[in-house]
């Protein structure tokens, strides 16, 4: 006891055991120029039509309500300016983080729910992609006359362990089989040994395994007939293929490493460095994308670019050739044939008429300088893709992981738009 003032203090303690109803005014607590409500405007501003159409909960039937299409998208797109890839963070996120709880809006939102609106609507996502860049086009901000290409290995959700070779599958597929028999002999003899949920369990464990050492299977086989290596070491490896990522493979990295990955190939507009065209593959040349990646232009935007940047690493003869039927110009290093016998001349070459112009416009310095477009461009967009990080895919097939590069080329567009129309 305090002599001076005559008795102990008298404090306010903290009592962390007493429920309280606090009120929450988010439109009040939320900053009005926070990057939230521009992420917000930008996703009312789309048509999700066709996400509604998908809808299975509707007006005079049973049913719970599903949640709003712009609730979802907006918190994806938020997560991907934050950095944050797993569904499971976001929902962490939507319990205490004020702009989360803002976009939510009052409504739950579990991981599931986030994980089964990307995962199945990666054909949606295309069309969202697409309006980004027609509205920017109506705008006269962006023009479809010189796109630049480039692609980039990003990581896969498998490890080097879980690529075997034809027996050890085989095996494991075997053993699988044997495992969902036994499996299935004990719930019909109902020995009482585990609960019949336990049991349920146990059979769709060994029945998913048994299902991912087949996928595994099938895509080895893919891997089996596709072409040779001229390498002839390499052609000496037997093939593999991962259990828990069938449909990846493992590539050579930017670090020169090998690892389990994905091809993400962007196809961007000079100048407003907006994402057109998107592909994601598991093939570890950048050869067979730029074909595709022009005629996914043209249904997607009814344009056909003139000018076509890419690195020396996405040219082939074919590519030049049908690029030159589709009257488009490829700006691209023409590589250096190196003849076994220096002393020998170079074999005539037995070029097309536009191979042969290739071959000529890149040695005038106006090609040179139109293809030092390409690094501010493509590349300068990959760099922003994985800033926001693209760094590892955290699903697995090529589906779910083009929903996944869709995702990030929509949320770059936007930015894009923001610093367009400023």
């Amino acid at each position: 006891m305090s002599e001076k003032h005559g008795g102990a203090a008298r404090l306010v303690e903290a009592n962390r055991l007493q429920a309280r109803l606090v009120p929450m005014d988010l439109e009040g607590l939320l900053p009005a120029d926070h990057q939230a409500r521009a992420v917000w405007a930008f996703v009312a501003r789309l048509d999700l039509t066709e996400f509604h159409e998908r809808i299975k909960s509707r007006e005079g039937r049973a049913g719970r309500p599903a949640i709003d299409p712009q609730i979802l998208l907006g918190l994806w797109i938020m997560a991907m300016l934050d950095g944050v890839g797993a569904a499971r963070e976001i929902e962490r996120l939507c319990d205490y983080h004020l702009a989360y709880q803002w976009m939510c809006g009052g409504v739950h939102v579990n991981h599931h729910t986030l994980s089964d609106f990307r995962n199945l609507s990666s054909d949606l996502l295309n069309g969202l992609l697409t309006q980004t860049v027609s509205a920017l086009l109506n705008e006269g901000l962006v023009e479809m006359n010189r796109v630049a290409q480039d692609g980039m290995k990003v990581r896969a959700s498998a490890g080097g362990s879980s690529f075997r070779r034809r027996a050890r599958l085989e095996e494991f597929k075997k053993i699988a089989r044997e495992q969902v028999e036994f499996l299935n002999q004990e719930m019909e003899d109902n020995s009482g040994a585990a609960s019949k949920r336990e049991q349920s369990a146990r059979k769709r464990c060994a029945e998913n395994r048994e299902q991912r050492v087949e996928r595994a299977l099938e895509e080895l086989t893919k891997a089996e007939n596709q072409k040779r290596s001229k390498d002839p070491k390499r052609n000496k490896k037997e093939k593999r293929s991962s259990v828990t990522d069938p449909e990846s493979r493992v590539m050579k990295m930017a670090d020169g490493g090998f690892r389990p990955a994905y091809n993400v190939h962007l196809a961007t507009v000079t100048g407003a460095n907006v994402v057109v065209a998107v592909e994601v593959n598991n093939e570890g040349t950048d050869q067979t994308t730029m074909v595709s990646l022009a005629e996914q232009i043209e249904q997607r935007h009814q344009a056909q670019p003139t000018e076509w940047l890419a690195d020396n690493g996405c040219t082939s003869l074919r590519n030049i050739n049908e690029m030159g039927k589709r009257g488009c110009k490829v700006y691209a290093p023409v590589r250096v044939r190196k003849s076994a016998d220096p002393t020998k001349p170079a074999r005539p070459r037995r070029d097309s008429p536009a191979v042969r112009d290739w071959r000529e416009r890149m040695q005038g310095d106006e090609a040179k300088a139109i293809y030092k477009q390409r690094g501010p461009t493509a590349e300068w967009v990959n760099a922003q893709l994985r800033n926001q990080g693209l760094l590892q895919i955290l699903v697995r097939g090529t589906k779910k992981a083009l929903a996944v590069v869709l995702l990030h080329a929509i949320t770059h567009n936007m930015r894009r738009s923001w610093a367009l129309q400023s």
